[in-house]
């Protein structure tokens, strides 16, 4: 998976912090979690075709998780997109998608699908699984895993042991399907490794620290959290339903995540050092995102 933090403020925009949106590519696409204003803008310069994006994941309705889907979509109509795109959303989807309407926005040329979802497994295929969460924010708001689906090793000497010849059958094997060999059948669980874990990303949105978040984010590779406030300002974390460093922190410590990156920074601060510095107080493998920082997982 490559990351790519194309906006890593909150509500309002800095001169170095876009609104919110995280670019995933992997298996072959690109996915975008959250859409905020000036979001097309950064794909330029993170070197992203909008294009080539399959699917859209908001995580709630506030104008900066939001605003830049308008213009990301009108500007794929007119450079010629045909390919289906998918946008996900909690309750409330079908409103933003009748309000693009309405604002004068041309039919779309391309197939355009809107899926309400609600906690639970969305997708589900031979290369991963993506799942939402309903977390505690003041609107409806919707954490998102994605969990790469590996492989066992394929034992190729075991493989080779129990008479199957090199060629197809191997591929077959891998992929789990039995085969036949001079009148025998070969099991694919003979000639595989025990089951291997792949890679875990879980994205917070906006949430104030919750069980629901420890639990669905339990066991990441990377958790991408939102620090919208340092511990000195606890108090407007609270009343405003956002997380603290801290807060941030603690989450990805008691769900045995490995690594942390805070994002949604508000813009009032214009030294965070001492954000992190209180996050890794608690879990050391903390780093705050910059826009179009990337991270290889």
């Amino acid at each position: 998976m490559e990351i790519t933090f194309l906006g890593t403020s909150s509500a309002v925009h800095s001169h170095n912090r876009s609104h919110p949106s995280v670019a995933i590519k992997a298996f072959g696409e690109i996915m975008l979690f959250d859409c905020g204003e000036g979001t097309q803008r950064q794909l330029i310069f993170g070197k992203i075709s909008p294009m080539k994006i399959t699917k859209i994941f908001i995580s709630h309705y506030h104008g900066d998780h939001i605003l830049g889907i308008p213009g990301l979509l009108q500007s794929m109509n007119f450079r010629g997109r045909e390919t289906k795109l998918t946008i996900y959303g909690p309750k409330g989807l079908y409103n933003l998608k009748d309000a693009i309407s309405s604002l004068g926005f041309p039919n779309f040329d391309f197939p355009l699908e809107w899926i309400e979802i609600d906690s639970g497994t969305i997708i589900e295929n031979k290369e991963y699984i993506i799942k939402a969460q309903e977390l505690k924010h003041n609107v409806s708001n919707l954490a998102y895993s994605i969990e790469e689906i590996k492989k066992p090793r394929f034992l190729r000497q075991k493989a080779i042991e129990l008479g199957v010849p090199v060629g197809p059958a191997f591929g077959k094997l891998h992929e789990g399907e039995d085969i036949e060999i001079d009148g025998r059948i070969i099991k694919s669980e003979q000639v595989l490794g025990p089951p291997r874990k792949g890679n875990k990303l879980t994205y917070s949105g906006d949430t104030k620290p919750c069980e629901e978040m420890i639990e669905f984010a339990k066991d990441s590779t990377l958790l991408i959290h939102e620090s919208t406030y340092k511990n000195e300002d606890w108090q407007k974390a609270e009343e405003h339903y956002h997380s603290t460093a801290s807060d941030a922190a603690k989450i990805a410590l008691q769900s045995d995540s490995k690594q942390l990156v805070l994002t949604h920074i508000s813009t009032r601060y214009t030294e965070i050092n001492d954000m992190l510095k209180e996050a890794r107080e608690i879990f050391d493998n903390t780093s705050i995102a910059k826009d179009l920082m990337k991270i290889e997982l």
